[in-house]
């Protein structure tokens, strides 16, 4: 089967898998292409409420098919760079499911999730200094903010790989989980996510994520939503809220 991008929709949550296990989950040009798209189309779907991104099998994904660089470099890094930008601004929670090898592109889409939740024996790296490639700026003030400057030096000038317990002491994932549990601790997570206000939850992003503009827009969607009201009364009457704001939908 060709390299591609496979996914499902579960119980609100979108799963998509890397899936070019004779590359350890590589991405190709055609890969990195379709995944703007396919968040997109996810984005616009009522249905789904929060995303998680995993590799096929024992791996999370290697980096980018390095057979794509040989054409040129700066076309590859910009379609990796894209794909990062539309995963970062996807508008509902996304979780990244790391096993193995998380390493050059796979450390920046994971980075571009809000949440990593990793299996021990995970290794992670950030690889441009073995192949002369400058790293997107973007891509280093993410890495930045999630591991400060001093880590991501560290990572950027040595391209040496580090465990998850490196990676969790760093800030670079959220929990590691002993192996086998991963599926079952991601499965648990994510029915919490999607029992919570996307309210809540799409407003923390764009603040989190630093935007500064959009406080009164956000008081105005929760005065018009009536979902305090409601999870409020939820929680004196010792029952699940019902909550009715949902992210718009485009188009």
């Amino acid at each position: 089967m060709e390299p591609q991008l496979e996914h499902r929709v579960t119980d609100s949550v979108a799963t998509v898998v890397i899936r070019h296990p004779e590359k350890r989950n590589a991405m190709t040009a055609s890969m990195w292409r379709s995944l703007p798209v396919l968040l997109e189309e996810l984005a616009g779907d009522p249905a789904v409420r929060a995303l998680v991104l995993t590799g096929e099998g024992g791996t999370f994904c290697a980096g980018a098919d390095i057979s794509t660089l040989r054409g040129s470099p700066e076309e590859a890094q910009g379609l990796a760079v894209r794909a990062e930008e539309a995963l970062a601004a996807f508008p509902k929670p996304t979780l990244a499911a790391i096993r193995g090898h998380c390493v050059g592109g796979g450390s920046q889409l994971a980075a571009a999730c809000d949440l990593r939740f990793a299996e021990e024996g995970a290794l992670f790296g950030v690889t441009p200094a073995k192949l002369g490639i400058v790293y997107p700026a973007s891509s280093t003030r993410r890495l930045v903010s999630l591991v400060g400057p001093a880590t991501a030096k560290y990572l950027l000038f040595s391209g040496e790989l580090i465990a998850a317990e490196r990676a969790l002491r760093t800030g670079l994932v959220d929990e590691v989980l002993p192996e086998g549990e991963l599926g079952k601790r991601v499965a648990e997570f994510t029915r919490v996510l999607v029992s919570r206000s996307q309210l809540t939850q799409a407003a923390a992003k764009e603040f989190a994520d630093g935007r500064t503009d959009r406080d009164e827009h956000w008081r105005g969607q929760a005065r018009a939503s009536g979902d305090t009201a409601e999870g409020v009364a939820a929680f004196l009457e010792r029952r699940q809220p019902r909550f009715a704001w949902s992210v718009p939908t485009s188009g």
